[in-house]
């Protein structure tokens, strides 16, 4: 019997997906269940799992694009498994055949006497070549004998080349559906929204504290470390109730507010940029963001995402900070109408009470949709969460570190 295997649908609204790679050749013996292509949506790289066992007959190449429902490959379910794992392949008879092949003599060329006069340019013309820096070889001269004439030398072009004589090759690589959606959507977001971008600066003392007084203990407790990423996600949460115009977006005519947050959290992964959501992440402890955010980067990085995990999403924390970004302006992820940049912390030195003190500090940027969320909305939301981020104690642990860590 022969099986045919038909593109899933990766989820709600994907129409097409593309064979970013074979994981097994054609006519080999594949098992049921094994994964046998990792395929590209626009949301997610997914795998593939052969539907039956038997011999596998491929029917797209890699980096074709292909629509839901559209057969793939064909699996004979009736092949017998081959011992020892190996797939038999027919070799290749190769006909011995005497070739005759007929020497014939060489033409004889004709010797041309070059002038001296070829390739050496005039006095004026060596003067602009010398001050251009080309090299007279490289010019075909016009003048009597091949001599390089002063309107040649006018008329040259320095080469692209390295004088140093260095490597100019070039390869193209084909974009994966992922990334040429991100792109699109790059573009879109910078094209359909006003965006403006607000900054600010963040004293992370009281966070660096609270980290090194607690960080083992909370790593023994809960298996988890106690990252930056809990601490920001709980200040922008209360940010986002004290200004809920934020937490918003653009429906048609009409702006659609939640009363919840779900968190998107931009991360690096093997195929591109991917944002995975945390859900109603105003009803987790700190220890529930930080295993959220472990789970998801892991899933991200392993090509494991999901779809529906990346789907939605009312706000954005991207850290830049990671890869040693001082400053940036994010560009939002749309219909979102605000995304907080994280970036590097580094010791600077702070006015406090007057005097001149070194302190930890990170440039905190907030890019936002500016048809919705006007300046007073912007400006006071990044200050609450760098006023957060200063106190958290008071501000995001209620005064009580320990029950707030579930210590």
């Amino acid at each position: 019997m022969i099986l045919e295997m038909k593109v899933p649908s990766p989820g709600e609204s994907i129409t097409e997906v593309e064979i970013a790679e074979w994981l097994v050749s054609d006519g080999d013996y594949v098992e049921k269940d094994q994964a046998i292509a990792e395929v590209d949506s626009d949301k997610a790289t997914l795998e593939l799992p052969a539907e039956e066992s038997g011999i596998i007959t491929l029917k797209a190449e890699e980096g074709d694009a292909v629509a839901v429902g559209e057969v793939v490959c064909l699996i004979d379910t009736s092949a017998e498994k081959p011992k020892d794992g190996a797939v038999k392949t027919e070799e290749k008879k190769v006909d011995k055949t005497e070739v005759t092949v007929e020497h014939k003599e060489p033409a004889r060329k004709e010797i041309v006497k070059e002038s001296y006069a070829k390739g050496v340019p005039s006095p004026a013309a060596r003067k602009i070549l010398d001050e251009k820096g080309i090299d007279p070889a490289s010019l075909n001269g016009t003048g009597k004998e091949g001599r390089i004439t002063k309107e040649d030398a006018v008329k040259s072009v320095p080469s692209m080349g390295s004088p140093t004589g260095g490597s100019r090759g070039e390869h193209r690589t084909k974009l994966s559906m992922l990334r040429r959606k991100v792109a699109e959507r790059l573009v879109a977001a910078k094209n359909e929204t006003a965006m403006l971008t607000t900054f600010n600066e963040v004293d992370m003392s009281a966070v660096f504290a609270l980290r090194k007084q607690y960080k083992e203990i909370f790593k023994d407790k809960h298996d988890v470390s106690l990252g930056f990423m809990s601490f920001f996600t709980k200040a922008v949460i209360r940010a986002l109730e004290m200004f809920p115009s934020v937490n918003s977006m653009i429906d048609g005519k009409e702006m659609l507010t939640f009363d919840f947050c779900d968190i998107s959290i931009a991360v690096s992964g093997p195929k591109g940029l991917m944002v995975p959501v945390i859900r109603n992440a105003e009803n987790l402890t700190f220890r529930g963001i930080e295993a959220e955010v472990k789970r998801l980067a892991l899933r991200a990085r392993d090509g494991q995402i999901t779809v529906d995990e990346m789907t939605g999403g009312t706000f954005t924390i991207s850290n830049g900070g990671v890869f040693g970004s001082m400053l940036s302006t994010p560009i939002i992820n749309p219909p979102q109408s605000g995304i907080l940049g994280m970036h590097n912390i580094v010791e600077r030195p702070v006015v406090k009470e007057g005097a001149i003190v070194i302190a930890p500090i990170m440039y905190v940027a907030l890019s936002y949709d500016h048809r919705i969320i006007d300046g007073k909305e912007s400006v006071g939301f990044l200050v609450a969460v760098k006023e957060a981020l200063e106190n958290p104690v008071e501000l995001l642990m209620e005064g009580n570190v320990e029950k707030a860590l579930e210590l």
